[in-house]
């Protein structure tokens, strides 16, 4: 057995500790309509830092451009 092989038992504690560990990072949205938005909530709300990013001045994506949506007829804005 060289020295760059593992154990099983090495292998196993290894394993333990990367699901033990509280995984914590940022991601990055492209996009801020609905589904941005909505996919920055949701991974915001399980621990990561989120960086929502929009070409344009706005966000809203295409609803933000409608005056009535579907299927109440309420005003988008």
């Amino acid at each position: 057995m060289g020295k760059m092989e593992q154990t099983n038992h090495q292998k196993e504690n290894s394993a333990v500790t990367r699901r033990e560990k509280d995984f914590v990072g940022s991601v990055m949205v492209l996009g801020s309509g609905i589904a941005g938005m909505q996919s920055a909530l949701d991974l915001a709300n399980s621990g990561y830092y989120v960086y929502l990013v929009e070409r344009s001045s706005a966000i809203g994506g295409l609803m933000s451009q409608l005056d009535k949506t579907f299927p109440t007829n309420d005003c988008a804005m």
